[in-house]
């Protein structure tokens, strides 16, 4: 089990392996029907994807954080590079192919229900090398944040991070391909929506499916519930399935807030701080995040969020 953090000095907090997206938000009054016409509140463009929100959060947080997945050279991606430089993110790792492409989403948001759909073109998403990045390179980190996009290359990333101890921390939100279940076997750092855990589990309810999706690989399982906080297992009493509540926020946009609270409990894992704290901080750092509009642009600083932890005490 690679939970266990020695106090050795790593290059990077976080290593980033996976999708980044280009977003188009569109805000709407209302979500329509079909074949309605309806008028734009206001639109914006923001950069999003699993893996990369996550990094952006734990940088803003004060993690070093490296993203070496696997982009284009047209213009999307390269929107997406500058954004990602831009919030100290580390891309000496980062390869780059004319055939690749960064995952270019559009994003309806529904002001009044604060929902919204997401419309993802996946054509030409990389994500991860089935070479890459080298040994060296994945073992010069604390923690291994890892989604979906390159399960070849996912799945070898994982068995060295696992060998050199490393924690594994997994943004999922689909089951593609036969080899996912191998990849899913080897995260120890599980955190996944109420929605993806029952498709996994077939368990409705959520502390059901931690039950479900514990192993004895596992360090910690989370089934994360929206306005309804979290549920999580960990090794220490593997058949008590805990709640952390969900901090009470004006909600003004969901989007990326599950990936926030992978990039806050990723970055609250790299200092070392116990389960119980991580989840409360990645719990705060989800919440703030939802009260501001946008995905990657709404997410708070650290100074932000020990201020509202010491609110809600």
């Amino acid at each position: 089990m690679a939970g266990f953090l020695v106090n050795t000095v790593k290059a990077f907090d976080l290593l980033g392996l996976g999708c980044a997206a280009v977003d188009d938000l569109v805000y709407v009054e209302a979500y329509p029907p079909a074949d309605a016409k309806v008028s734009v509140v206001r639109s914006e463009r923001q950069c999003g994807g699993l893996t990369a929100t996550a990094l952006v959060a734990a940088s803003r947080l004060g993690s070093r954080c490296a993203f070496a997945g696997v982009l284009g050279t047209d213009e999307w991606s390269q929107y997406g590079i500058n954004r990602l430089r831009e919030e100290g993110i580390d891309l000496t790792y980062l390869r780059q192919r004319p055939e690749a492409k960064i995952i270019h989403s559009f994003i309806v948001v529904d002001t009044a229900r604060n929902t919204r759909n997401i419309f993802a073109d996946l054509n030409g998403a990389v994500g991860c090398d089935p070479d890459w990045p080298e040994e060296d390179i994945i073992r010069s980190a604390r923690v291994l944040l890892v989604d979906h996009f390159g399960l070849k290359g996912m799945i070898r990333a994982a068995r060295i991070a696992r060998a050199a101890g490393i924690p594994i921390v997994a943004d999922f939100e689909k089951t593609p391909g036969t080899e996912f279940p191998t990849l899913l076997d080897l995260v120890d750092h599980l955190i996944v929506s109420q929605h993806f855990a029952e498709r996994l589990t077939q368990q409705a309810n959520p502390q059901d499916a931690v039950k479900a999706l514990w192993t004895d690989q596992r360090d910690t399982v989370v089934v994360t519930c929206g306005a309804e906080g979290c549920w999580y297992s960990t090794h220490a009493e593997p058949a008590r399935v805990a709640h952390q509540p969900a901090f009470r926020v004006r909600v003004a946009d969901t989007t990326g807030c599950g990936d926030v609270f992978h990039g806050a409990y990723a970055a609250a894992l790299g200092r070392g701080l116990p389960v119980e704290e991580r989840i409360r901080f990645a719990s705060a750092t989800a919440a703030l995040k939802a009260t501001q509009k946008g995905g990657q642009e709404g997410i708070p600083r650290q100074t932000a969020v020990d201020s509202f932890l010491q609110e809600n005490k």
